[in-house]
């Protein structure tokens, strides 16, 4: 049963890299870092050709958490490529079977730096499952699994490389140290403690210093419940701060050319103190508890709710979440990321109060509506994850774009496209430029390798068309090009436009009459022509 649990776990945070491979502009620091650390390593000599000195962003970020991916990522490139799995750099970020235009059979490729991504994630929800097992029981675990993998946007960005998916793991190997003891045990042992807190004073300094938001009522409650003493505490959070510190500003001060250098710090000062992040729009005080939170959580929120109602123990796990959730509302700017580090926290409560409900499930007809209703919040849980993965999917032009521009000139040379912004954001990543250098040396290069990928920003169409190197676009619209008769059409990409309803005409009562196979037809994905390929006319 633990093993079972743990591959489903597993599985659906692969399924999600493998349904929607491709990557957004918020995910680009980390993964073209990873990129570059890959094939380039970290040589002082190689630095200048660096992404991040072209496209550096609003603030330095740190790379501790793009060169240990690169560092896992390297033995499992080099494995794939000598069993003739991986054959080109595009491999490393597609995955599936893929037609290759090299061969004459289908190759199965891996999205290795995703997946493994995704499998440190797994693993610490792993973790974090195995000490509610313990701690709670193995039903408990169970429906702690299940309401796991019918969320969406966990499971869905756990293998994407936004900072706050590195900072996720040691986060949740906090949670595992603090929570793995026995059912009635008041205190965790003293040495997990000391971890827990080393790592989270770690991920605050380094990855993602909102961490230290959640750090602090932790530590608190830790104070007031007599888990660990003051002294410790300040000794710890001391030590761990300071190695934590001199890691970074070491590492990156020499990624950066920047001396000294502390992105955290960087970014506190700059979206905090400075106020910047507001630039990136504002949100009211209640947005996480009355939006963000619900659309995380999904049926989780109401269980979640019920599970601190039945269990002391979940009453006080609950309010060190609850609290961090309050302190982060205080900032102006408020994304759903900033707080996805304590949905295994609430998967917990939500657990014990699914469980409650099932558990009663022989007690008459209260508990068989109880069981139904929990069966039902798993399910409707799973029908908004499929609506939601399926739109995710169609909702990356770019990628999809490029992928296609590069099969159909696969053999041509000396190709100079310009990539336009829009494509740029929605996944056309370095992992992309197959057919241009830099590959790792386990890799073979095509022999097609002379092409420009060009993504200069700001560029008009006149610019565009009077620029002689460039002989394709990959644009965001065809007309102004084209009229000039010196661009041709050659394909078109679509993209996610929205949700509609089709449903039959005559009410209700029509709609009860569709037969359940034909239910998926009612909710039908529109899309639209989103980026256009086009070529020099000669």
């Amino acid at each position: 049963m633990s093993f079972a649990m743990d591959l489903l776990l597993l599985a659906t945070s692969w399924a999600h890299v493998l349904l929607a491979p491709y990557t957004k502009v918020e995910e680009s620091f980390n993964l073209h870092a990873t990129h570059d650390v890959l094939m380039y390593g970290v040589g002082r000599n190689n630095l200048h050709k660096f992404d991040h000195n072209t496209f550096s962003g609003a603030v330095p970020r740190t790379f501790i958490g793009s060169i240990l991916l690169a560092w896992l990522t390297s033995p499992v490139a080099y494995v794939a490529s000598q069993w003739g799995l991986l054959s080109t750099k595009l491999d490393l970020q597609l995955a599936g079977l893929i037609l290759s235009q090299h061969s004459a059979h289908n190759v199965l490729t891996f999205l290795i730096v995703r997946l493994v991504l995704a499998t440190l994630n797994a693993t610490g929800l792993m973790l974090v499952r195995r000490a509610v097992c313990r701690r709670f029981g193995r039903p408990t675990g169970l429906m702690y699994v299940l309401l796991m993998c019918s969320q969406f946007h966990l499971p869905f960005w756990m293998g994407r490389t936004l900072p706050n998916m590195f900072a996720l793991f040691p986060v949740n190997l906090a949670f595992y140290a603090l929570y793995d003891r026995a059912p009635q045990s008041q205190y965790p042992a003293r040495r997990s403690a000391d971890v827990a807190f080393a790592l989270l004073t770690f991920t605050a300094v380094v990855l993602r210093s909102e961490v230290v938001l959640l750090l602090a009522p932790l530590a608190i409650q830790a104070l007031l419940l007599r888990r660990i003493s003051f002294m410790r505490l300040i000794k710890i959070g001391f030590l761990s701060g300071m190695l934590s510190i001199v890691l970074s500003v070491t590492v990156d001060s020499y990624m950066w050319n920047q001396w000294p250098l502390w992105p955290e710090m960087y970014g506190v000062y700059f979206n905090v103190y400075q106020g910047k992040s507001s630039d990136w729009g504002t949100s009211p005080v209640h947005a996480y508890f009355l939006s963000h939170l619900p659309k995380l959580l999904l049926g989780s929120l109401p269980l979640a709710v019920l599970g601190a109602m039945s269990d002391n123990r979940v009453r006080v796990l609950m309010y060190p979440p609850v609290l961090f959730i309050a302190l982060i509302s205080c900032l102006g700017h408020k994304e759903w990321r900033f707080i996805i580090y304590v949905v295994p926290l609430f998967n917990i409560a939500a657990a014990r109060g699914a469980w409650w409900m099932v558990s009663r499930r022989k007690g008459g007809l209260f508990g068989r509506m109880m069981f139904l209703a929990a069966m039902g919040i798993l399910a409707l849980n799973c029908a908004i994850t499929i609506v939601s993965t399926c739109a995710s999917m169609a909702n990356y032009p770019g990628g999809s774009a490029l992928v296609t521009f590069n099969d159909q000139y696969a053999d041509q040379h000396a190709v100079h496209v310009h990539i336009s912004n829009l494509a740029a954001q929605t996944g056309a990543s370095l992992f992309l430029q197959s057919h241009s250098p830099p590959y790792i040396p386990s890799m073979s290069a095509p022999a097609t390798n002379d092409w420009v990928y060009n993504k200069t920003e700001s560029l008009s169409p006149r610019d565009l068309t009077t620029s002689s190197p460039l002989t394709h676009l990959i644009a965001e619209s065809s007309v102004e090009f084209t009229r000039t008769g010196r661009w041709k059409l050659v394909d078109s990409v679509q993209g996610f436009s929205r949700w509609q309803w089709n449903l039959p005409r005559g009410g209700i009562a029509k709609v009860l009459e569709v037969p359940l196979h034909q239910w998926l037809s009612v909710l039908e994905m529109e899309t639209n022509d989103q980026l256009y390929i086009l070529e020099r006319v000669k």
